[in-house]
Order: C-alpha cells, then structure tokens, then sequence
C-alpha cells in the first residue's frame, strides 16, 4: 500500500499524531510518508534502543534545515555520527554531567528565583512562564561564563524561548526563532572570538572557556559560529526548563492535593514530580533521524534513507509501561527504577556515548528545586485559559500560567 503524505495531519494533531496512526494500524510501527520522505513510527524500549544503533539510524543528513536553522543550530552535535559525535559530546557530558556543576547551576537559578519573588508580590499578576525563563537564562548565561548585565537578561531569555517555540511551525513564529538564532550566534561567536584573542577573560573551565578551546576528532578547533552554536545548545535547553514549570504551576492547580507535600522539600518527591511533569506533559513529540540501509522493525519495512521516528509523546503515555498513563501521580516514581529507554521526554539511552541529552540531569535538578519553591509561593489563579492544544508543538498552557503572588493561597 501507498505511504500518503502526513505532514497536514502533523500539522492538524500535533502530539497525537503519531500515537493515532499507530493505533489505527494496531502496531508499535507504522509507515508514513512525510515531508514527501518515507518514514516510519515506533515506540517503546525497543524500539528507542533500534533508533539508538548506529547501524540502524545516523543523525547525520537527518535534522531538516527548518529544525537546525532554529532549535539546534548547524554544525550542531545533534548532526554528527561516528568518532566526530563522540568528541563533540564528550565535550558536552565533561561540562553538565559534573555533579558539582549542577549543583552550582541550582544554587544559582534558585537564588534568582528567590530573589525574583518580592517584585512579583508588588505587581497586579506575573506569567509564570516568562518570569522562569528569566529566572533560567539569566541563571544558565552566568553559570556558563558568558559576561551579562542584568538588563540583558529580558531581551536573553525572549530570544531563547523564540528558537524553541518556532522550531515547528511556520509562520511569524518560525522567522521569530530564525532572526533570534542568529542574533544569538552572532553575540557568542564575537564572543569565542574575544576569548580566544584575550580580549575577554574568562573563568578557566567554564563553559565558554572549554568551547572556546575545544578541538573536534579531526584536530581542529570549532569555527566561532559552531563554537556559538553549541554554548546555545547549553543555555537554549537549560532555559526551555520554563515549559517544565510553567507545566507544573498548571499541575498544582489541577491536583492541589499535591501541593502540600511537594512543599515539604522532600528529596525523593521533588524528583518523582519532576518525572511525573516531564513524562505527562507534551514537551518533544518525537525525535528521529535516517537509516542508512534497509531495515525492519515490528513487521514494518524501512526503506533505505527513510526517517526512522521515535514517538516520545506515545511512549510516555504508553499503558503497556506506565499505569493509568493520562492520571498525574507523582507517586508512580517513588519506588521505580526508570530504565534507560523507558522515560523518554528527552530521549532515551545513555547520553554519555549516544544521543540522549546530556543535560537531562540538569533539567531534573532545576525543576526539582524550582517546583519546591513555586509550591511554597503564596498565590492566587485567576480566571484565565489554562488549555494546552496538542496541535501546537511546543505545547504549553495558553495562559502560560497567570498567579497573583502575595495574595492568601
């Protein structure tokens, strides 16, 4: 049979596509044509360790020009396979997979926030989403070395929040994240290039410092435009935690029995709610990339150079792994052991040698703290439109999360 053409019914369903066309055919793959490209749809453990072989899907050639041009950046790590990849992300995993320098980036972003809360209280109301993506660019800028003032930070974050919230679409949002990626690249390549002339000290090992003097598998160092790209694909990630919260602020108000105890500041609940936000909200709806040879997997024949599509959004509402997958209960991680390539909102796998985003340990940490502290905020929720459209990718209360802060909760 024919692959039709998916990509107005991507348009039209969003998250639910995938997870629909699969059900439709009763299978765990599915072929589809998209883009005009063939393509395939999995899901499950399986199927993220079949997307994580090299010999079965390589990046390379695989991320569409909309995507780079936007989220990623090109000559991004995320576009590299084989020995070049591996370099390029051991780089990454030396710089936020170090527990010190996580717990350095909380202690910082959490300061922020604390010291954000008393000019919430004198305003009529705040969005939460806007008020945490400062709190993160500010927090992630700093923490990574680049030199910012304070009255930077409004325009840091608005750039960053744009790169990711038009990775998917057309339009104004789309040309919105274009023109702040390459403002952005600009403002950072001109600073590598500062660093490296000596121009513009830096602390020894951070961020900029370790990008700046980096040198990939072929002995080069990274021309000053990728050298931008990757410090974003730092500080972009870290600040897209906003979604997470903004998410979360949504989760207080629909389970308010929750909030007490995420209040408490224990440990192990914080990090379950953080679980629970990421594997029940719709954040990435997929990630993929192409095979480079014929395969086959669950029944379905993948052509050679076909895009192979991992459905994140379908494997973390999967019944078969996640009980009552549509109920929020942040329980469900109290006592379970999350396999490699079970949760996957950011991928699946070990993201020292593979794909998986090196930053994930960062984004639990961030949203664990910042979760504690908004269910300690004093607030009211005012009458507001809380709806999150699965059509829109990527998804986020309409609202983006309206308190009064200071008011009797």
């Amino acid at each position: 049979m024919p692959r039709l053409e998916n990509g107005l019914k991507l348009l039209a369903k969003g998250y639910a596509w995938l997870p629909d066309e699969r059900r439709r055919t009763g299978n765990r793959a599915v072929g589809v044509r998209l883009g005009g490209l063939p393509a395939v749809g999995i899901e499950g453990p399986d199927a993220a360790r079949f997307l994580y072989d090299e010999d079965h899907v390589r990046r390379s050639h695989a991320i569409p020009e909309p995507v780079q041009g936007t989220l990623f950046g090109k000559g991004a790590v995320h576009t590299l396979d084989g020995e070049m990849h591996r370099v390029r992300k051991a780089m990454f995993v030396a710089l936020l997979m170090r527990e010190d320098g996580i717990a350095l980036l909380v202690e910082r972003t959490t300061a922020a926030w604390d010291a954000a809360v008393p000019t919430w209280s004198d305003r009529p109301e705040i969005v939460l989403f806007d008020e945490a993506s400062r709190v993160l660019a500010g927090s992630v800028a700093r923490w990574t070395g680049v030199p910012l003032r304070d009255d930077e930070v409004p325009g840091l974050a608005r750039d960053l929040v744009a790169m990711v919230d038009g990775f998917a679409t057309g339009g104004p949002r789309h040309f919105r994240a274009r023109r702040a990626r390459g403002r952005r690249e600009k403002w950072l390549a001109q600073l590598v290039q500062d660093v490296r002339s000596g121009v513009t000290p830096v602390e020894e090992g951070s961020a900029v410092d370790v990008v700046s003097r980096h040198r990939d598998a072929d002995g080069t160092q990274l021309p000053p435009r990728v050298a931008a790209v990757e410090l974003l694909n730092i500080i972009r990630p870290t600040t897209a935690v906003a979604w997470f919260m903004a998410f979360s602020g949504h989760a207080l108000i629909r389970w308010p029995a929750e909030r007490p105890r995420l209040a408490s500041g224990e440990p192990a609940f914080a990090e379950a709610w953080a679980h629970e936000v990421r594997r029940f909200y719709p954040f990435a709806p997929f990630i993929g990339g192409r095979a480079p040879q014929k395969l086959e997997f669950g029944g379905e024949t993948i052509p050679k150079n076909a895009m192979v599509l991992l459905d994140l959004y379908g494997q973390n509402h999967d019944p078969q792994l996640w009980d009552t997958p549509y109920a929020f209960r942040p329980q469900r991680f109290l006592d379970r052991e999350i396999g490699a390539f079970d949760l996957v909102p950011q991928g699946g796998g070990d993201p020292r040698t593979n794909h998986r985003c090196p930053g994930e340990q960062i984004t639990v940490a961030l949203l664990s703290a910042l979760a504690v502290r908004l269910a300690r905020l004093p607030y009211e929720v005012p009458d507001q439109d809380l709806t999150i459209a699965l059509h829109r990718i990527p998804a986020r209360p309409r609202s983006g999360v309206v308190l009064r802060v200071g008011s009797s909760a």
